[in-house]
């Protein structure tokens, strides 16, 4: 018997993604080919081509970017024809609609998945976790902490649900493509990731609300709230819990509500994305909110964990956008930008348009209470979510007018789209110019 020898490997071609001008390599665009194939490219921009029935073809990509577009043809269809070569290299030049520039994607699996076919970023090493849900932020002794909520696996569809979370500096040189944050993860005795709040009770464990207070001593303890899940989303009890120091987890402080016939309904809790306050008496506080703040507390852990100091907010119900539309914030978050001098936010939109919950709007405002003005959008999606986003205002280096923000990736609550490979369910992080003359709308004098 006779044995055909092994066919040589098909050499990929190199496809560059940038930005038109300015030569910034652009993650997460999407090329596909007449019959469906698809391709993203990865945290260099880049894309490893390797069809072998396209080879030496001339081909025609369709381009789809969430914010980044090629010219429409006389059929109205945005693409490009190239003619791949195994080892050649080929560039697509792609115009940015949105104001926010992507940087990259912060989270999940093949972060330099199409470099390293090119034998590129061969260093990188992978976290194991392929999806992370809605992130949590806080500076904490000396370490920016990470914490987010679902988190699914390679080895089956159900994941971690107790939250995963990890430490990195606080301040990063180079945040832009290729965006590569060294995430320090929380992990067990094999060194994978863990939960971080193994909290009793059935279902998921969902941590918000996170903040670093001092105690009695003046010592900073690292503190959440927490409501646990039941289907189909339904939250059945809110606590208080601590992070313990040695034991790098969340654990329980105490019950604030807990669902049943006589209370119904949760009370006010101290969650979402807390920002720290001075009032004009020099008093700190703590000011909860997704995005505007609609609690608040003295900033201690004494009053922190005393519902009795707690004081409720009346948030503002919308903003008016620079087209005129009336803009009813969903979530999102706020902090005070030194270049502006004054408080910003970055928040998802309520059924917005073309996504409902795909679109994200830029406010100013001169008190963290507001009143917030007019809001200019800076970030679309084409059939897409993009919830939840969280500003970094400590990435932005002393001086500078750059506003870098992260949200989740996903098709929850689109029409049905078809989640982009290995970027789905994760988070990607923009950032803003706020000198751009496309947001002086918001920014009223």
């Amino acid at each position: 018997m006779t044995h055909a020898a092994e066919p040589p490997a098909v050499r990929a071609c190199w496809i560059q993604i940038v930005e038109e001008r300015t030569d910034w390599p652009v993650p997460l665009v999407e090329l596909r080919t007449t019959h469906q194939a698809r391709f993203v490219s990865d945290n260099s921009g880049n894309i490893a081509f390797d069809l072998p029935e396209l080879m030496g073809r001339e081909t025609w990509f369709e381009v789809h970017g969430h914010g980044y577009e090629v010219k429409a043809d006389g059929f109205g269809i945005r693409g490009v024809r190239l003619k791949p070569e195994p080892g050649k290299t080929l560039r697509v030049e792609v115009k940015r609609t949105s104001i926010a520039q992507r940087v990259g994607r912060l989270t999940g699996a093949g972060l330099f998945a199409e470099s390293q076919k090119l034998d590129l970023e061969l260093d990188w090493r992978e976290s194991g976790l392929v999806g992370q849900d809605s992130v949590q932020n806080v500076v904490h002794r000396g370490r920016l902490f990470w914490f987010w909520g679902d988190t699914s696996l390679a080895r089956y569809p159900l994941g971690i649900f107790d939250g995963t979370g990890a430490t990195t500096a606080v301040q990063h040189a180079a945040l832009q493509p290729p965006l590569r944050l060294p995430l320090a993860y929380f992990t067990n005795a094999t060194g994978e990731p863990r939960g971080i709040a193994p909290m009793p009770g059935k279902g998921p464990t969902w941590v918000t609300g996170l903040a670093s207070v001092p105690d009695q001593s003046g010592t900073p303890r690292l503190v959440c709230a927490y409501m646990k899940i039941k289907p189909p989303l339904e939250a059945y009890e809110w606590s208080l819990a601590v992070w313990h120091e040695e034991k790098l987890v969340f654990e329980k402080l105490k019950t604030v509500w807990a669902k049943s016939e006589a209370t119904p309904k949760a009370p006010p809790i101290p969650e979402g994305h807390p920002v720290l306050w001075k009032d004009a008496a020099g008093k700190d506080w703590l000011l909860f909110g997704n995005p505007f703040p609609a609690l608040r507390c003295p900033a201690t852990l004494e009053a922190w964990r005393d519902a009795r100091t707690w004081e409720v907010l009346k948030p503002q119900a919308s903003l008016t956008g620079n087209n005129g539309e009336t803009v009813k914030p969903h979530t999102g978050s706020i902090a005070w930008h030194p270049w502006r001098k004054r408080w910003v936010t970055v928040f998802m939109q309520s059924f917005g348009k073309p996504s409902a919950f795909g679109e994200l709007w830029y406010a100013e405002a001169d008190a963290p209470t507001g009143p917030w003005g007019t809001a200019v959008k800076v970030l679309s999606h084409d059939n897409y979510t993009f919830y939840n986003p969280r500003l970094h205002v400590e990435f932005t280096p002393e001086g500078s007018p750059l506003l870098y923000f992260e949200g989740t990736y996903t098709v929850q609550f689109a029409n049905k789209p078809t989640p982009t490979p290995r970027h789905d369910y994760n988070q990607i992080l923009y950032r803003l110019d706020l000198n751009d003359a496309a947001l002086k709308p918001a920014q009223g004098h």
